[in-house]
Formats: structure tokens, C-alpha cells, sequence
């Protein structure tokens, strides 16, 4: 039964929302990753649902091993994400799926939540790992943000991994672009020439991220955020991976989050940020705060995604709504949790 709680006149959430809130959270955590909204659930087959666990539990495995050796949040991130950048099954680095014009385009971005330093890239072809990208942008440049051309310059002369740009090619991405196409093509002979806005949405499934955030034995917050963006996007389109503020926030005031989702709604609401903001100036917590956005405000707007949130007490959280969610968490003692739908 759905009920729905009221405060001072106000609709918060609905009971069911908020047993599926608290079932969704988890106390000990100093590293919760996500691999975006995933595929439909229709769509996932045992194989394909043990292969992503898999990825989600190697890539935990890796940023705690960070932590446990002495390992800042900052280093716990952006190994967590490396893992999953190397996977073809998620939509970030080798799984990045294909703009209009055939490339893969790759936006990244991390954010230190002790002293709000962040680094950003956008729109890269050949950088092998956007988000060691996003780190160098933040530690060795003067700047938050490098696009295109000038980020693939800079990232050369860091001396990071550079690949062909063939070496984002995956077949499944590659076929779901395809797929595309010959709808926008029997469009045409249909309609006639069709504005790229107009033309079939890809699935949802087809826009997603993969981010974490952690928490190390300092104290100190940190939070990343990679991804390939939208199939089907048009040349030049950036989401909010890489915005610092919607795609991806940390501060030790309150938490560290990241988000995957329908990119133009998340930066028009700041949603990273505006869950930071209802911990830090109303004292609400990790799981309301980020029900409230995501559940409310962007689901009222027509935007799907989701967050997951780690708060500065290890508080892990997470809220979407969407069919799924792929996400992940160990404690502190190396518990670990993964779940990919309401499970």
C-alpha cells in the first residue's frame, strides 16, 4: 500500500518510497560506485547480469585496496572508475556508446571535497581514461575544464594513456547505433529531412555513467564521474558527467555524490549540488535529500536518473526512477553489496 506523508501541508514522499529509501542505505561505506541506469530489466539475460556484477565488485575491490594502503578518497575514485572505464559493458572509456556522426565522445570529471579543487574533460576521443584526465586537469593545470581537441593536447603532454579512437569500438554499441539509423532513415523516406531533435530518442537504457564516491581514513570526501553520454547525441554535446555541481559534487560539510541520467535535466536542476545543499542548509539526510531531487523534483520535470550519495559519516544512499540503478558499496571491513534493479 502507498501512503504519503504530509508536513506542514506539504507532500515529502510516499511511504513506499521511503521503505524503498531506507532499504537503499548503508552505514560503514567508504566507497560506493555506480554503472549508470543500465540496461532494461526485460533486456538483461543471467550472463550479462553476472558479467556487470562482476565488474562492480572488481572495481570496489580496487579503489578499497587504495584505501586500505593509505590511499586518499581522490586515489580510491579514480581507481574505482578506471575499472569500470576499461569494461565494454558500461557506458564510459572502452563502452562508450556512438554520437550521430559514428565517434565516441567521452566526458569526464572528480571533484576533492576538502578543498573543492575539481578537473573536468569533455567531448575526448583518444584519451584511454577521461577520468585520470579529469585528475590532471585539477592537479596540473590552473583550470576546472579542458574540451576537446586543447584536453587530448594536454593529456599528451601529461604523459597519460592515448589510444586510437577505434579502440572505444564495441560491436553492441556499434549495432545500437545502427539501429538508429535505419530508424531516422525510414523517417526520412517517410516525413522527408528531419532536425537531429526530432528524430527517434534512443532507449533509455542508452544514456548512462559510471562514478563513485568515497570516503578515507582522513575524513576527506571525493567524488568522480565518467561517461559516453547519450546515443544518438549530436557533435559537440556535453551532459552533466563532467559539470561540476550537477553531474558530480563533494564536500566534507556533507557529502560526495554522482549521477547518471538524462544529462540536460541534471544540469538545469544542479543536481549534485542542490543534494548537497539540502544536507548542508536544511539538516536533511543523505536518502531524503536525494529522494527529494531525483524523485520529485526531476521525475515532476520529466527527467530520468539517478545519484548515489555518501554522506561524511560513511551514510550510503542511493535514488532513482528508473527501472534501475547498477550500484555498489563496500564498508570499511570489506563488505560488499551489489545491487542492479529492486532486489
Amino acid at each position: 500500500m502507498t501512503r504519503t506523508l504530509l508536513v506542514s501541508g506539504m507532500v515529502l514522499f510516499t511511504m513506499t518510497n521511503l521503505m524503498s529509501a531506507a532499504d537503499d542505505v548503508v552505514s560503514n561505506v567508504v566507497l560506493g560506485i555506480h554503472g549508470g541506469i543500465g540496461v532494461d530489466k526485460v533486456d538483461m539475460t543471467p550472463d550479462l547480469d553476472k558479467q556487470v556484477r562482476a565488474v562492480l565488485t572488481e572495481a570496489l575491490q580496487a579503489g578499497h585496496a587504495k584505501l586500505k594502503s593509505g590511499g586518499s578518497s581522490l586515489d580510491a575514485v579514480e581507481t574505482a572508475i578506471r575499472v569500470m572505464e576499461d569494461s565494454p559493458l558500461l557506458n564510459a572509456g572502452k563502452g562508450a556508446v556512438f554520437t550521430h556522426e559514428g565517434r565516441n565522445e567521452l566526458d569526464a570529471s572528480i571533484m576533492d571535497g576538502k578543498t573543492k579543487k575539481a578537473g573536468s574533460m569533455a567531448g575526448v576521443t583518444i584519451i584511454k581514461n577521461p577520468i585520470t584526465g579529469a585528475r590532471a586537469v585539477m592537479e596540473k593545470s590552473k583550470h576546472v575544464m579542458l574540451v576537446g581537441r586543447g584536453a587530448e593536447i594536454f593529456a599528451t603532454q601529461q604523459g597519460l594513456d592515448i589510444v586510437d579512437p577505434s579502440y572505444f569500438w564495441t560491436e553492441h554499441r556499434w549495432k545500437a547505433i545502427q539501429a538508429i539509423w535505419k530508424q531516422e532513415a525510414e523517417l526520412k523516406n517517410k516525413r522527408g529531412a528531419l532536425p537531429v531533435e526530432n528524430l527517434p530518442p534512443a532507449k533509455k537504457s542508452e544514456y548512462g555513467t559510471v562514478g563513485a564516491v568515497a570516503l578515507d581514513a582522513a575524513g576527506n570526501l571525493a567524488a568522480g564521474t565518467s561517461t559516453g553520454g547519450m546515443t544518438n547525441k549530436s557533435f559537440g554535446r556535453v551532459g552533466d558527467s563532467p559539470i561540476i555541481g550537477a553531474g558530480t559534487y563533494a564536500d566534507n560539510e556533507a557529502a560526495a555524490i554522482s549521477c547518471t541520467g538524462h544529462g540536460e535535466f541534471f544540469i538545469r536542476y544542479a543536481v549534485s549540488h542542490e543534494i548537497v545543499a539540502q544536507m548542508k542548509y536544511k539538516g536533511s539526510s543523505a536518502e531524503a535529500a536525494s529522494h527529494d531531487v531525483i524523485n520529485r523534483q526531476l521525475k515532476d520535470a520529466g527527467g530520468e536518473g539517478a545519484a548515489i550519495v555518501l554522506d561524511k559519516t560513511g551514510r550510503f544512499a542511493t535514488a532513482y526512477n528508473s527501472e534501475g540503478l547498477y550500484r555498489a558499496c563496500i564498508t570499511q571491513d570489506g563488505k560488499v553489496r551489489v545491487r542492479l534493479y529492486e532486489e
